[in-house]
């Protein structure tokens, strides 16, 4: 959907079988987002399709301001040619005010040095390191308000955002600064605006975006001189349609096909490839899925440790990937990234994390803690791997049927868990045994292709010198 369509609370009620809505552009503001979270619903967009569309045409509602190429146009449709009226002012030598330099805001900047302009910004979530690359220093809301011949917005709808440029706002400004709005209606006071260029207190303003739209007939920004007005088409261009499009659809089909999407505005982001990406999370959620079968009671708490080169990874898709394999065991409604951490809290899972530089063994390793039960994990050449289940280190894939015991450590035990499996037409795709000390207790975990049927399991469990017994199935 695009920007006109609004996804409410009862239209997500109604679609029982909804798992993602893609916004086919950068903002979400006309869907109910924590709605959609709420129910486990993938709200996914496009960030980067239209971001060079409507940074150039940022910069020609700037141009045509200054050059007053609108009533230009207009004069000489009339039959008139007269030159001095149409006086403009250049961009080179002028100072452009970002309010906001993210995506679109630093094309804006790289543009805006082209035309051998200045640029401050004002972005409390930019860094110095970021706002440099684009070309700009970074200062205070009202330096910038007070300093910037050309005042231009590109920052999201939140309540802080809302009204930001009102009648105090542009009263800080110079009198002959112009000011552009190609990002979201609702930051700017429209009444104090047209106000302020009436009395003749600010030099122009050129509007792509408005709080009602279609802009009301009665509206006093239509007769306010000075202006230029344009219906939300800042991100319309061939190219971002295409990209837009395509960029929402790769991301529907990812989200479908099981994968994080890569721009969801309600799910944490996976790692980068170069990272590990998909390998980390799949580790992640199998950890928690693991650790959930093996416990006789559902989870209090659930403690996450990183270790190693994981520490250098974004923690958070990590803890969801683990709590929605540790809920999905003990729930029937759907839990994924969306809405896992949300799960977690409202049913009283504490999570608790802790991080160690040197880990035991492995470069990077993963750990997930419920009760006494641990199990810990990595990536050998890229695919995730168990390498740790209470106490012993082993080494097993990450799918499949397992079946894990706790026994003494005594010859012919293993032949007989294979036997009896064989009879029952149980194949065995590999074998682990770990160990803390010959004739000692073990851990024997058998990946299989088949679920262990229960008799044959009670069967397993009564074996002389077994301890314990336990099935569980990773990704089938």
């Amino acid at each position: 959907m695009r920007s006109e369509t609004k996804v409410t609370a009862p239209i997500l009620d109604a679609a029982k079988r909804l798992v993602v809505v893609g916004r086919a552009g950068v903002g979400v503001d006309n869907i109910d987002v924590p709605a959609a979270t709420a129910r486990g619903v993938y709200v996914v967009n496009a960030p980067l399709g239209n971001i060079v569309a409507a940074a150039e045409h940022t910069m020609a509602l700037v141009l045509a301001l200054l050059r007053r190429v609108v009533d230009a146009d207009r004069s000489v449709r009339a039959g008139e040619w007269t030159r001095s009226k149409f006086i403009g002012r250049e961009l080179r030598g002028k100072t452009l005010g970002l309010v906001g330099v993210g995506r679109v805001g630093s094309e804006v900047a790289r543009r805006a040095s082209g035309f051998g302009m200045t640029v401050i910004a004002h972005d409390p979530f930019a860094t110095e390191a970021s706002a440099r690359a684009a070309g700009a220093r970074l200062v205070e809301l009202d330096e910038l308000l007070r300093k910037a011949d050309v005042i231009s917005l590109h920052v999201p709808l939140t309540e802080k955002t809302r009204g930001l440029i009102g009648a105090e706002a542009l009263g800080r400004m110079k009198p002959t600064a112009v000011v552009v709005n190609a990002a979201r209606g609702e930051i700017m006071d429209l009444d104090a605006l047209a106000a302020a260029l009436e009395k003749g207190t600010l030099g122009g303003a050129a509007i792509d975006v408005f709080a009602t739209e279609p802009l009301p007939a009665d509206a006093a920004i239509r007769k306010a001189p000075r202006t230029v007005l344009t219906p939300h088409i800042a991100g319309s261009t061939t190219e971002a349609q295409t990209n837009v499009a395509v960029d929402v659809v790769e991301q529907i089909l990812d989200v479908l096909d099981g994968k994080p999407a890569r721009y969801a505005v309600n799910a944490p982001r996976p790692p980068a490839e170069e990272a590990g990406g998909m390998a980390w999370l799949r580790l992640a959620e199998r950890l928690g899925s693991l650790t959930a079968q093996l416990l006789d009671e559902r989870p209090a708490q659930l403690a996450l440790a990183y270790g190693g080169a994981v520490l250098e990874l974004d923690p958070l898709p990590l803890r969801a990937a683990a709590v929605k394999g540790v809920l999905e065991t003990f729930s029937e409604q759907r839990v994924n990234l969306v809405n896992a951490l949300d799960l977690a809290r409202s049913r009283g899972l504490a999570i608790a994390e802790r991080r160690e530089t040197e880990p035991a063994r492995y470069a990077s390793l993963l750990s997930v803690k419920v009760g006494s039960t641990e199990v810990a994990g990595t990536l050998v050449q890229g695919d995730p791997r168990i390498v740790f289940i209470d106490g012993f280190w082993v080494d097993v894939p990450v799918e499949g049927h397992l079946l894990l015991t706790k026994h003494q450590d005594k010859p012919g035990l293993v032949g007989r868990v294979g036997t009896l499996l064989g009879e029952h037409n149980v194949n065995i795709s590999s074998m682990q045994v770990g160990r803390l000390h010959p004739r000692g207790e073990a851990l024997m975990i058998l990946t299989l292709d088949d679920a262990v049927p229960d008799e044959v399991r009670a069967r397993i469990g009564a074996f002389e010198d077994i301890n314990a017994v336990r099935t569980a199935r990773l990704g089938v």
